[in-house]
């Protein structure tokens, strides 16, 4: 079976839990006409739902059926990710997302710019209603650090940075919405004691999945992307700076496949403390999934 085949059969296991949060974001889209059907399109498109997959398999797994505030989470989770990457395909003047014409492309920048707000504010919104002022501040941190990420990657691009540099523009790109997805189950939990382990096992897999998609940007292992375009707008990822120079990065391809297996390591040892079920088989086998490259 190949990466697709696979996954599916872990994402079957939340089937129920991914119905209700896509239900619940259509039903959040309330504008005019032809952007509320794009919007709602755009929402609805074939996804991976990585994010809130791994938070329904980790509280599963501890045995929890998720409550309607988690499941309100969750959809926050999903339709934050989503209001960037509306943003992110402006950004980079991307015509199509997941085989369909993107928002700019369908209407104009303008819009798309005022669609991802739009979608960030129906989050924050529900956010608030669910009421719990830490998750509260979860979100504001992570939102925050995913600006700065960007901020931060449009002035450094064409510099071969530091590998440290690397994680933690990795960390608020990618990882703090893995993490806050975690997080955010385990504080609505009755039970807040894994609070900690889910942290960091939303850090280790958000970038390690980060890690991954680099080196399949710099190999071309996926044919829906177009090889080497993070490298030719300057952006410098871990296998450019582990090669030590963006002519001649073979050597730092194979040395990120080691990066990427230690952050997966480490994110298995978070999975190793859940109790042993078939959510806990599919954490194991997505993490197995991700060193796949």
């Amino acid at each position: 079976m190949n990466f697709n085949e696979k996954y599916n059969l872990i994402k079957n296991l939340a089937k129920t839990e991914l119905e209700i949060i896509e239900k619940t974001m259509v039903s959040q889209i309330n504008t005019r006409e032809p952007l509320n059907n794009s919007l709602i399109k755009f929402l609805t498109l074939p996804s991976k739902r990585i994010r809130p997959l791994l938070a329904i398999l980790y509280t599963k797994a501890q045995g929890e059926e998720l409550t309607q505030k988690q499941l309100e989470h969750l959809t926050v989770v999903e339709m934050v990710h989503n209001a960037s990457l509306i943003h992110d395909d402006i950004i980079d003047e991307s015509k199509l997302r997941r085989g369909n014409k993107t928002i700019s492309a369908d209407f104009d920048n303008k819009l798309a710019v005022i669609s991802g707000d739009y979608i960030l504010a129906i989050s924050m919104e529900m956010l608030t209603k669910i009421g719990n002022i830490d998750l509260i501040n979860k979100f504001a941190h992570t939102i925050r650090q995913m600006c700065l990420g960007e901020i931060n990657q449009n002035f450094d691009r064409f510099k071969i940075g530091t590998i440290e540099n690397y994680i933690e523009k990795t960390k608020n790109k990618t990882a703090y919405l893995f993490e806050v997805a975690l997080t955010g189950c385990s504080i609505l939990s009755q039970n807040q004691k894994n609070t900690e382990n889910a942290s960091q096992l939303g850090l280790n897999i958000g970038i390690a999945f980060q890690i991954r998609d680099d080196i399949i940007n710099m190999t071309n292992f996926d044919p829906t992307k177009p090889a080497h375009n993070d490298y030719q707008e300057g952006i410098y990822t871990a296998p450019i700076i582990l090669g030590e120079q963006s002519d001649n990065y073979t050597s730092g391809i194979e040395k990120t496949k080691v990066l990427l297996n230690n952050y997966l390591q480490s994110a298995k040892k978070q999975v190793e403390t859940l109790p042993n079920n078939e959510y806990k088989t599919a954490l194991e086998e997505f993490l197995e999934l991700l060193n796949d490259v």
